[in-house]
């Protein structure tokens, strides 16, 4: 294996996701293509499109020459017009033409990890035109195969995998986000601390402080005496941070302690998914 050390955990994670969605949409009937997920406007089969898409960019494939219909009415910005053209040119395809181009494109793409010898710093191509390392690139696209496998498996009611290893790449991305929801987004107040205690498969502990100068820290130090505190459950901190639940849907999963405002704005800045 010609992979750099630093690179294998992105690898590992994308592999356990991608074959995990490989067994769930392989015996689907047809019917069951088109049910609805938690990404907004995208069915199973949509959602099957995307990770398609994303891992035939990530091999190198030429994007599809395609235009949008109008009427779309979750695409709204110039980055889910991008993402939806791999989805759209895909809407009628059928149960056997997707699994089929899914496999084809797990053996690929396994091929070109195999042969991937770059140094996890050498810059690449991402979504839009914008440049990225190699480690970034493989890290997000683990986090985001893992997140798709999760819509699927709420589609589906066939829940699993919350503790794989796509889901402690999940974890690291949210988290990196975390001192962004609350120093800049929700504006904690300076020289203050934020408590998120996070409890289930994937479990931890997490102090975001702002100093005097309004900027965010991660911290694993529990902070004493914080302005706020969140207890929630991995799953709802994930469908929260990725945009799949609305706040009002989950008060039930999520205690709230201190500054209730504060809180509450965290609560409506904590979505960072594009």
């Amino acid at each position: 294996m010609s992979l750099h050390p630093a690179l294998q955990p992105y690898a590992d994670a994308w592999s356990h996701s991608i074959e995990a969605i490989s067994e769930l949409v392989q015996p689907l009937p047809e019917a069951d293509w088109n049910r609805r997920t938690p990404c907004p406007g995208w069915s199973v089969r949509d959602v099957v499109s995307h990770v398609i898409g994303l891992d035939s960019e990530m091999y190198g494939d030429p994007r599809p020459i395609h235009t949008l219909p109008r009427d779309l009415f979750h695409v709204t910005n110039d980055h889910q017009r991008y993402m939806e053209m791999q989805v759209d040119v895909r809407r009628h395809h059928t149960a056997p033409e997707m699994t089929s181009e899914l496999e084809l494109m797990i053996i690929r793409r396994n091929r070109q990890l195999r042969n991937e010898s770059r140094d996890p710093g050498t810059k690449v191509r991402g979504p839009l035109g914008t440049e990225l390392t190699l480690e970034e690139s493989m890290r997000r696209h683990a986090f985001d195969v893992w997140a798709h496998e999760q819509d699927l498996r709420t589609a589906l009611g066939r829940p699993g995998n919350l503790d794989s290893p796509g889901a402690h790449v999940a974890r690291d991305v949210l988290l990196d986000e975390l001192p962004r929801v609350v120093a800049d987004l929700a504006q904690a107040p300076r020289s203050s601390a934020v408590v998120v205690d996070v409890h289930g498969p994937v479990e931890f502990l997490r102090t975001v402080r702002v100093d005097i100068q309004g900027r965010g820290t991660l911290e694993t130090a529990p902070a004493l005496g914080p302005a706020a505190a969140l207890t929630l459950d991995w799953e709802t901190y994930v469908r929260l941070a990725c945009g799949r639940v609305t706040v009002e849907s989950v008060t039930d999963r999520v205690k709230t302690e201190g500054d209730q405002d504060l809180a509450a704005a965290i609560l409506r800045h904590f979505a960072v998914t594009p």
